[in-house]
């Protein structure tokens, strides 16, 4: 993980913090709303947060194919320009 992965990382970890009630330890293999038991509505608060964090917007289409942190990391880096 370059340095830009690990900032948009640690990012998304301090987000999902307050939707860790288990307090899993978050990797980026770490499925968002499997690995957490999130429900819908949460994951779109979460990913609320994370379009605010990096001023950027992700469409539905894309965040349905997104599962991991990792894959998270990809898009917020894909769609923020990074």
């Amino acid at each position: 993980m370059d340095a830009r992965d690990q900032e948009i990382f640690d990012a998304v970890t301090e987000l999902l913090g307050q939707f860790n009630a288990e307090s899993i330890e978050l990797k980026p293999e770490t499925d968002i709303s499997g690995d957490l038991n999130i429900d819908s509505v949460s994951v779109m608060d979460f990913v609320m947060e994370v379009e605010d964090k990096f001023d950027i917007d992700i469409p539905l289409n894309l965040l349905s194919e997104t599962r991991t942190i990792a894959e998270l990391i990809n898009v917020v880096k894909t769609r923020s320009g990074a």
